[in-house]
């Protein structure tokens, strides 16, 4: 029988074997998970499922409220939608999210603007910030709606400045640049 050095099995054998399994947190993350584990809705499965999955669970407006998920639509550029969490309110038609896998996949971006660019003012469709080119998404996204945490008051109007624009610069006077 011929002499093979420990080292060189070892190395053999590392090379035989198949690679090990990424565990869940090495892949990019998706938005669901993101969005999952951010807020108070405990929906699974692709972004653009959730709206009729809350149905009957989780209360769902045209409103945006700080905690509540904002449900994309599935569309050629997103063929399973997108979730993003609000966490700030600036005015009626502009919001603050917190999310993963928009500007580039797995990256988490925290204070990102969206706007409602919608012809009603009803969220049905909104431009997102774009970090790559530092501007709003020149792609406007239609959405479903707001998904509401539970216990939040799904009810409340939007409290407007009445200097939206005076608001919106101090909202995002503060927020850090994204990148």
């Amino acid at each position: 029988m011929k002499f093979v050095p420990a080292f060189a099995l070892a190395a053999l054998a590392l090379l035989t074997q198949p690679a090990v399994s990424q565990s869940a947190t090495a892949r990019p993350l998706q938005c669901a998970p993101y969005a999952r584990e951010h807020s108070a809705i405990d929906i699974h499965g692709n972004a653009a499922t959730w709206w009729g999955q809350a149905e009957g669970t989780y209360a769902r407006g045209k409103t945006p409220l700080t905690g509540s998920v904002l449900v994309f639509k599935a569309t050629g550029a997103m063929p399973v939608g997108h979730v993003a969490v609000v966490s700030k309110i600036v005015d009626e038609r502009h919001v603050v999210l917190n999310h993963a896998n928009w500007s580039r996949p797995g990256m988490i971006e925290r204070s990102a603007m969206a706007e409602d660019v919608s012809a009603n003012g009803d969220w049905s469709s909104v431009r997102v910030w774009y970090a790559p080119t530092q501007s709003m998404g020149l792609r406007a996204s239609p959405t479903f709606g707001f998904i509401y945490a539970p216990g939040s008051d799904a009810h409340t109007t939007l409290a407007v400045d009445s200097a939206p624009s005076d608001s919106f610069q101090a909202a995002f006077a503060d927020l850090p640049k994204q990148g």
